[in-house]
């Protein structure tokens, strides 16, 4: 039997037809914004016609507990807001607040939050990066004992530390793995900075599937960018000057994939007639593309999700879990 998918707010709000934003603000009741009551009672309305579990009222936080989210940056149009979304949600669920905080990459910064988090009811730390990084956390462990998890980050010195990550290799290897078998055969890679641990195993999963079926990778398929579109603009400018140019490009980042399509477009390049192209994230601007692009949806909010619910349950044993992402096939590769 297929299981019938959770209501989020976002549901909610596309049927009351406003924001994310007003829907949570009526449901966590918040009175510092004016809503009209109209609009309350219709969000409201909608929510219990949908099945959504958490009406207002509902949830009262035992004694103020809370989870502390420590967060080294953030932008608005970041995919990794899922996993905030759902680890929110998870709190809720289990009572507890969830607090958020953004230290801007200043590990002093986030040390002197923890030491204020250990004067309150704090039951959980969350530290999380929006891009997959590597870690020393020997610093953080040492000044707090305060249940301690990290999401979308690895510390390979402390390998008992929980830690919440996607599989960037496993997802990479599925878009490149995808190409082949919509019949690519000369794949490039326009990808990121190399010092960052999201690229390096977005390269590593592309190489092996080409290694897989039989196609000899080629350094001057690999463009590497600091992830801005007039990098990946060149990039692709750079690719389309080789004697054999590729019939496919998969890109580190939708992001990247903007730049792509440009220079694409100044070369006439009809996509995918010409060039297939895959992107990574699935973000929003991912179905707005014309032509809408395929990519890999990461699984932030089921990690942000899982994240606060082990810490809730108090859990002592040490969890290393990395989850793939769902690949979203649309017509940028679609040959036929």
């Amino acid at each position: 039997m297929k299981r019938k998918s959770k209501v989020t707010m976002n549901d909610i709000a596309r049927s009351a037809g406003v924001s994310q934003a007003t829907v949570s603000l009526v449901l966590n009741e918040s009175r510092n914004i004016k809503l009209s009551e109209e609009t309350r009672q219709r969000v409201i309305a909608i929510a219990t016609e949908l099945g959504y579990e958490r009406l207002p009222g509902v949830h009262t936080p035992r004694n103020q507990e809370e989870i502390a989210l420590l967060v080294s940056s953030l932008q608005s149009y970041d995919p990794f807001i899922d996993a905030i979304s759902q680890a929110r949600e998870a709190a809720w669920r289990n009572e507890i607040l969830l607090t958020l905080y953004e230290y801007g990459d200043d590990a002093e910064l986030a040390l002197n939050i923890i030491r204020q988090l250990e004067k309150r009811n704090c039951v959980g730390l969350i530290l999380a990066s929006p891009v997959t990084t590597l870690v020393d956390m020997t610093a953080f462990l040492d000044c707090t004992a305060i249940p301690l998890v990290l999401l979308n980050q690895q510390d390979p010195n402390n390998p008992l530390l929980p830690s919440f990550i996607p599989d960037d290799f496993a997802n990479a290897y599925q878009v490149t793995k995808h190409l082949i078998q919509q019949g690519a055969t000369r794949i490039a890679h326009i990808t990121g900075e190399s010092w960052m641990e999201a690229t390096r195993q977005r390269l590593a999963g592309y190489q092996a599937a080409l290694e897989q079926f039989g196609i000899p990778p080629r350094d001057e398929w690999v463009q590497q960018t600091n992830w801005q579109f007039n990098e990946s603009y060149q990039a692709t400018l750079s690719l389309l000057t080789l004697a054999e140019r590729p019939d496919a490009i998969f890109c580190a980042s939708d992001w990247l994939t903007i730049g792509c399509y440009q220079a694409l477009s100044t070369r006439g390049v009809q996509i995918p007639e010409s060039m297939l192209v895959a992107g990574y994230d699935d973000q929003k601007i991912s179905e707005q593309l014309n032509p809408p692009l395929t990519s890999v949806q990461l699984p932030y909010g089921e990690l942000g999700r899982l994240a606060v619910e082990y810490l809730c349950r108090a859990e002592d044993a040490p969890a290393q879990l990395k989850l793939a992402g769902r690949l979203k096939v649309r017509r940028s590769t679609k040959a036929d």
